[in-house]
């Protein structure tokens, strides 16, 4: 049922190439929040300064413009709740983190990185749970007082309840939280900086969040999160209400390990500048813990926007395929309307890309063959070496591919068929006969008749339907190259 109360939001760090765990969490929380006719709220969490890049925040937006996850609030869109930079909000988190403090709902902590250590070496050792100990939390003004005689600058540590915290989790159920494994946690650093701890709360109640939708890792945060929720709805901070959670399975690489942005597979950029369609892309990724339905793999965004519920989502870890992306994509682009089809590929055929100059592309030609390519491309960049024959005065050189294809007793195969070919009415039908009847004379099946013919046309062994390839590069072009394939044999 729509919700257009529903507000969620995504907040990447612009930290590094945007990966495909990120897009993932990305596309969950832009489909629950338009199947609800809510509202998505872009943030951008760089409160990191010696982490997050201008570079890598141009490319989160560039990353979610080519996805097509458009969003309700956010950079460039502005909203009610601007800015939407955690770096330009930090006047507002010192002054929540200073209500906190005043409310005793945070204190000060004196302890030393060495002392913390050794505490939680001792606790390790003694079979206890090794989070802060609460030194800190009742220390009086005369031992603070010597503290900072001594020079010591504290951090401010947040004070969580001494009571379990349980929430439902939308993908995983209740979940309980005793207080021994949930201790007390830092909110800003020594140099006055506040923590992701406390700005991401902070954040989502004063921008009225309803659901965060975010990856399992996260989980273990949640109760200090919900903790901090009340407390700041205690000092007047936001609406009062706490969001409701839902953790998102890990996405798996090779050896059942947690695919890391070090895995190559995990990168956007590989995806883009492979020639992934978006939706083929966004269509697998939804299936990382979410199915349309039992036997339905293949869908739009428009049909996973319409049947998306987060109570849906499968807690079990979701294992990134890369063959499986591949075929749901090259699903995609058979899927495209011809003409969006010769319109993708476009970028494959120009330059860096093309290995022919550009006065030579002919764009009668390319139209020509597309419908041939189309059913038999993985990713668009494939296209480049499948049609490259077309726009080179020479075919590639491919010794492999030459070495398997010209056998012994070729050479007068494609003197054959060179001969029937020259004879043959100019569409791809008669081609075929002529190839057909050339093997015959051999004692040739089509098969093995024809391979020598591709390699002496395009330079490879294997490619595009060879006759109607023939059709469209013209009689002249090709008894050219099938001559050139002879002298080279001859030689």
């Amino acid at each position: 049922m729509a919700n257009a109360n529903v507000r969620v939001r995504f907040c990447p760090s612009p930290t590094g190439n945007p990966h495909v765990g990120l897009v993932r969490t990305a596309l969950f929380n832009w489909a629950f929040a338009r199947h609800h006719g809510g509202t998505l709220v872009f943030r951008i969490e760089d409160t990191d300064a010696a982490r997050d890049s201008e570079e890598s925040y141009q490319q989160l937006l560039d990353a979610m413009r080519w996805l097509g996850l458009d969003w309700d609030e956010g950079p460039e869109v502005g909203g009610p709740h601007a800015p939407y930079r955690q770096s330009q909000r930090m006047d507002l988190y010192k002054d929540v983190a200073k209500k906190l403090l005043e409310a005793g709902h945070a204190y000060y902590c004196y302890c030393t990185t060495e002392e913390l250590d050794e505490r939680r070496d001792a606790a390790r050792a003694a079979g206890r749970p090794s989070g802060y100990d609460g030194t800190c939390r009742e220390v009086g003004e005369e031992q603070k007082a010597e503290y900072e005689r001594q020079g010591r600058e504290p951090i401010v540590r947040f004070r969580m309840p001494d009571e379990p915290i349980t929430f439902t989790d939308l993908v995983r159920g209740e979940m309980t939280f005793t207080p021994e494994n949930v201790p007390d946690y830092g909110i800003v650093r020594a140099n006055g900086v506040p923590l992701y701890t406390l700005v991401n709360p902070v954040d989502d109640a004063l921008m009225e969040i309803t659901h965060v939708l975010r990856g399992e890792d996260l989980l273990s945060s949640t109760p200090r999160q919900i903790a901090l929720y009340r407390a700041l709805a205690e000092i007047g901070v936001g609406n009062g209400t706490t969001p409701d959670f839902g953790h998102l399975p890990y996405v798996m690489g090779e050896g059942n390990k947690k695919l890391s942005k070090r895995d190559p597979q995990s990168s956007l950029n590989l995806y883009r500048e492979r020639g992934f369609l978006r939706e083929g892309l966004l269509n697998y990724l939804s299936l990382l813990g979410w199915s349309l339905s039992a036997d339905q793999d293949l869908f739009t965004m428009d049909e996973m926007v319409a049947a998306f519920d987060v109570k849906d989502v499968n807690a079990n870890p979701a294992r990134f395929d890369l063959k499986k992306c591949e075929a749901i994509n090259a699903d995609h682009i058979r899927r495209l309307d011809p003409k969006a089809f010769i319109e993708a590929c476009t970028p494959w055929l120009r330059a860096p890309h093309a290995n022919w100059a550009e006065e030579k592309f002919d764009q009668a030609a390319w139209e020509a063959i597309a419908p041939h390519a189309q059913t038999r491309l993985t990713v668009l960049s494939d296209i480049t070496a499948n049609v490259d024959f077309l726009f080179l005065d020479e075919p590639v050189e491919d010794e492999a591919s030459w070495a398997k294809a010209m056998k012994e007793g070729s050479d007068a195969l494609l003197r054959t068929a060179r001969a029937k070919l020259a004879e043959a009415d100019w569409n791809a039908d008669a081609l075929k006969a002529a190839v057909v009847a050339a093997g015959e004379e051999h004692g040739l099946k089509l098969g093995k008749a024809q391979a020598p013919v591709r390699v002496a046309v395009t330079g490879r062994t294997v490619g595009l339907p060879l006759f109607e390839s023939l059709e469209i590069l013209g009689r002249e072009r090709t008894l050219a190259r099938v001559d050139a394939a002879l002298a080279k044999l001859g030689a």
